[in-house]
């Protein structure tokens, strides 16, 4: 029995599968851009890799043996197997394909901002694999420091954690949540102020934080401090506590969408704050899709507030 040798490598089968393919010496060698004697040698080295004869060698044409024929149809499959993990690798690389977790608070996704990204980015990069989950903006801040969590839609301002960039995309203004049977349901509200004695629903976050800071700035660039109540969860909740009769709130525009019961909403002149939808990620972000993500936001950015780029 002959001896099999070491030193098997795809070259070897890349040869075999030209030279059955081309059923001629010459015209593989051509195809394969080397010499008609380096090719005879590469297959007697191949036979002599795998231990059996591959050719039968008392014909003038390219004929196999029956060792041959199994080697041919494997060497196909591995070669087809090796042609497409390197292609899975290089849409990697491009940021094509992998998995990207992504979380947002529920009003980015009021603002639209959350759905029309991503669904753009996947129609860009169908093999990404893309998790969303609603999340408190301080909590993903955190998760994206921890390494946790790759990318998130917040609503600014907020402590940002150090390794962590946040980078705002859409400015919103703000209107007001009244209940429907308030004095100005329904009317123009020429300045803030004229709100001055109402308590303000806001999350419950810290003063600096969100929605929260949202309201103070906004009142105080009305000349007044607001009574803040911080007790609500989230939108919904807030939206619930002003139906009856808790308090009014201050919210960004895109809000309105979300018609619920008892609650109307009303514009209010002469407010300078707004209320800031901003995307957070890691610097040095390293992972290709996620990097590939991010460029996006960073390109929508440039064209839509070219100011602040």
């Amino acid at each position: 029995m002959a001896r099999m040798e070491t030193g098997f490598e795809l070259r070897h089968l890349r040869y075999f599968v030209a030279l059955v393919e081309e059923r001629n010496f010459d015209r593989a060698a051509i195809r394969l851009g080397i010499a008609q004697p380096g090719l005879s040698q590469q297959i007697m080295s191949l036979e002599k890799i795998v231990g059996a004869s591959l050719l039968d060698r008392s014909r003038r044409a390219v004929k196999l043996t029956h060792s041959g024929e199994i080697l041919f149809q494997e060497a196909r499959k591995v070669l087809a197997q090796t042609d497409a993990t390197v292609a899975a690798v290089r849409r990697a690389g491009r940021g094509e394909s992998g998995r990207i977790s992504i979380g947002y608070v529920a009003s980015a996704a009021y603002s639209g901002a959350v759905v029309r990204t991503v669904r753009n980015f996947k129609r860009d990069h169908p093999d990404v694999e893309i998790e969303l989950q609603e999340m408190e903006l301080r909590q993903q801040l955190q998760r994206i420091a921890d390494g946790l969590l790759d990318f998130g839609y917040i609503r600014s301002p907020a402590p940002i954690p150090s390794g962590v960039i946040v980078q705002v995309i859409l400015r919103e203004p703000l209107m007001t949540i009244l209940p429907t049977d308030h004095a100005f349901a329904g009317q123009p509200i020429e300045d803030l102020s004229r709100l001055n004695a109402e308590t303000f629903i806001t999350p419950r976050q810290p003063p600096e934080v969100g929605f929260y800071r949202n309201t103070l700035q906004a009142c105080r660039e009305a000349g007044f401090e607001p009574v803040v109540k911080a007790i609500a969860h989230d939108f919904t909740e807030i939206a619930s506590l002003v139906g009856i009769g808790v308090g009014i709130a201050l919210v960004p525009q895109s809000m309105r969408c979300a018609d619920l019961p008892d609650i109307t909403y009303q514009p209010v002149e002469g407010i300078g704050a707004t209320s800031d939808v901003a995307i957070a990620y890691r610097k040095g972000e390293g992972a290709p899709a996620v990097k590939a993500f991010i460029a996006g936001h960073r390109e929508q950015v440039r064209r839509s507030m070219p100011s602040e780029t």
